[in-house]
């Protein structure tokens, strides 16, 4: 008797139909991953920028400034709702390229699935920049009009984290939807 080798077309096609059940499954939970993956990287690159920022200034002993812009080329010019970010000791408005002007740069838009809004302590008024002084701490003389919070949302808005300046220059992200008493993950306003 001779033995049978591979499979039958039976096994193929119940495998092939279990793979797809399977894979059918989990897409839902992957489109959810891919749209917290852009918004978590979106608000990790400004955090980042805002620790560079104050980083420079404490190091240099000098006001150093984040300034949220809308591209990194052409006009550089400011917006409270910003895909990119420059730090520097002046205004980068039309100077993005400049190397004497712009010490540290970073994109945080990828492929537009993430929106950001960065406001006032006030939370009503946009806001374009953030000031440390040579403590790290924000720079009194841009206090009231400084970014003191910055949302990033996902382009459908199911999805939000923020990023906290306290006025002792500390950045801290945090998730709004988060209330439990004592959580670190917390927004505290």
């Amino acid at each position: 008797m001779k033995t049978q080798r591979g499979f039958s077309m039976i096994e193929v096609v119940v495998t092939i139909a279990i793979m797809g059940i399977l894979m059918a499954a989990a897409m839902p939970s992957v489109g959810d991953w891919l749209r917290n993956a852009k918004v978590r990287n979106t608000a990790d690159s400004l955090l980042n920028g805002l620790q560079q920022a104050r980083s420079v200034a404490v190091n240099r002993n000098r006001p150093t400034t984040l300034y949220l812009v809308n591209n990194l080329t052409g006009s550089c010019a400011l917006s409270n709702a910003a895909g990119s970010w420059v730090v520097s000791h002046a205004s980068p408005v039309g100077q993005c390229d400049s190397t004497t002007v712009v010490l540290a740069k970073g994109s945080v838009l990828d492929g537009g699935g993430a929106t950001v809004t960065a406001s006032q302590s006030n939370y009503s008024a946009g806001a374009t920049a953030v000031t440390f002084n040579g403590l790290g701490m924000l720079a009194q003389s841009s206090l009231s009009t400084a970014i003191r919070r910055i949302v990033v949302a996902s382009a459908d808005g199911s999805y939000d984290l923020r990023i906290e300046i306290s006025p002792g220059g500390a950045a801290r992200l945090c998730e709004p939807r988060i209330d439990t008493t004592g959580d670190s993950r917390k927004c505290l306003q």
